[in-house]
Parts: structure tokens; C-alpha cells; sequence
């Protein structure tokens, strides 16, 4: 009886630079399929470089990727919708590239356009004429609609306000609950990346490496509000993490005593490698 293989996406002792300078050093991690894996780091720390080399945006010099997903999508900081177009059409482009019949993309994208909140006069409407959180759901709808196994989020929703923030990450959770996704996002914001995430890497340094991992048991659809902010507190108590972000150290305050199902993660040795079978970094 054969045994079918999952896929994974694979960075292996990955650098980059751009010129002379320096911006990633021996970058390593396993993705595995149905895994959300959160990078975690301040602004210009490689974390979007590192995104697009994933995507194959950018050309890889050393190391190298393995991608075994067959439809990876891209969502941007930007929903970058087309203002020509209505939003139903904006949300049905990828179909069109694909070749997808006129009747069958347009109910398609109908369909995904209703699960993420947009009705049809929204639908009907130019780009425009919607608020910035609407162009995030059909932004959203438009990566969805094409079925993707693998997400590649680049901090798509770091512009909105708290309450639509939470709407999106529901709207992103209830997908990955309906099928098989596979999720790898950049974040500067730590609380996204505990509500969020399986396991949280840290990428700090010039040039960045991995120097912080966090991998969290308890399901992101059975993390409350409460357990996401002690947890979320317990993460910024960390010296990695306070260092990264250039945090005054903590006083007096012990930080490594996990409770109640939290964890404090775990410091990345700037020497270890990743294991070749499993998604998490050897230390």
C-alpha cells in the first residue's frame, strides 16, 4: 500500500543580500502541510525578504527553497486591488489568468465574496467606494478563491483596527477549519503571531537569523482572549524576544515559568541547523 507524501515548504541555510549588505544569514525552517508558522521581527529585520524569496519574487543566491505546494498565493501588505475594475471582478482575476469560464468565476467568486462579508452591492462596487477593511476582505477573497494550499501572508492586516483585525483572523481561521491550509506569515505584531500561529520563529540580527522559537499545543480556534494576552505577555518577557526589540530588560520579573498551558519558548543557538524530518530548529 503506498503512502502518500505530504508536502512542506523548505528553507535551507538560507542568505541574502542586496549589494553589500548583508540581510539573511543561514535562514532555516520547515513548513509542513496544515502548519501556520508565524516569522516574528522588528521592521527591517529580512522577514519580508525572506517571504518573497519563499514566493519566488526574489532570485536565491545561497542556500536553497523547496516549495512541494502546487497552488501557493500571496496575500500583500496592500490589498492592491484594481480601481478599474468592481470588486467581484478584482476577486475573480486569478480564475480569469487561470483560464476559469466567465460563468464559473463569477460565481465563484460570488460565493467566497459572501463567506468573507462582502455583499452584493459591496461586490458590485468599485475598489474606491469601499473602506479600507472591505478592500482587505476582497483581498482576502481573492487569494481564497483560487483554492491555495499554501498562504503566504506578508502583513496583510496590520493596517486595520483591532475589531477588524480579529474579523480577518476569524475569517482566516474558519478556512484553514474547512480544508487543509498551510500558512506562513510575517508580523512585527507579537499577539497576531500568538493568536495566529502554531510556532513562532524570531528573526533578529544583521544580517537576521533565527535566534527565538515558540511552538504553541493549544488550537488557534480554542485560544480565548485571555490566554492570547497572558501568553502574548509571558513571549515579551523574554530576554530574545526584549533584545530583538530593543526592550529595556525586565527587572525582577521571572519569565521562564510556563502556567496554564502558556509556553516561554525556546533560544535558537546561532550555530544549530534544522532538522531534515521535522519543522523544528535543533538546539
Amino acid at each position: 500500500m503506498s503512502t502518500t507524501v505530504q508536502p512542506a515548504l523548505r528553507v535551507r541555510h538560507l542568505s541574502h543580500a542586496f549589494g553589500p549588505r548583508d540581510v539573511l544569514a543561514d535562514v532555516s525552517l520547515e513548513v509542513p502541510a496544515g502548519h501556520t508558522l508565524a516569522l516574528v521581527g522588528p521592521s527591517g529585520s529580512g522577514k519580508s525578504t525572506l517571504l518573497n524569496l519563499c514566493a519566488g519574487l526574489l532570485t536565491v543566491r545561497g542556500g536553497r527553497i523547496e516549495n512541494g505546494f502546487a497552488r501557493p498565493v500571496m496575500l500583500f501588505q496592500q490589498p492592491s486591488l484594481l480601481p478599474w475594475k468592481t470588486v467581484l471582478d478584482n476577486i475573480a482575476l486569478g480564475l480569469k489568468a487561470a483560464g476559469v469560464s466567465g460563468h464559473e468565476r463569477i460565481a465563484r467568486s460570488r460565493v467566497i465574496g459572501h463567506a468573507v462579508g462582502l455583499d452584493d452591492l459591496a461586490l458590485a462596487q468599485f475598489p474606491t467606494q469601499l473602506s479600507g477593511g472591505m478592500q482587505s476582505r476582497a483581498a482576502l477573497a481573492r487569494a481564497l478563491v483560487l483554492e491555495p494550499d499554501l498562504l503566504l501572508l506578508d502583513e496583510p492586516f496590520s493596517a486595520l483596527d483591532i475589531g477588524l483585525r480579529d474579523q480577518m483572523h476569524r475569517l482566516l481561521l474558519a478556512e484553514q477549519a474547512r480544508r487543509s491550509l498551510t500558512v506562513l506569515m510575517i508580523t512585527h505584531d507579537l499577539m497576531e503571531a500568538v493568536a495566529l500561529a502554531d510556532s513562532v520563529l524570531l528573526l533578529s540580527g544583521r544580517p537576521a537569523r533565527i535566534c527565538w522559537r515558540l511552538d504553541l499545543a493549544l488550537p488557534a480556534v480554542q485560544r480565548s482572549d485571555d490566554w492570547v494576552h497572558r501568553q502574548t505577555a509571558l513571549v515579551l518577557a523574554q530576554g530574545a524576544v526584549r533584545e530583538a526589540f530593543e526592550l529595556p530588560p525586565l527587572q525582577g520579573a521571572s519569565s521562564s515559568t510556563p502556567d496554564g498551558g502558556l509556553s516561554a519558548g525556546v533560544t535558537v543557538l546561532a550555530h544549530a541547523h534544522v532538522a531534515s524530518e521535522r519543522c523544528e530548529v535543533l538546539l
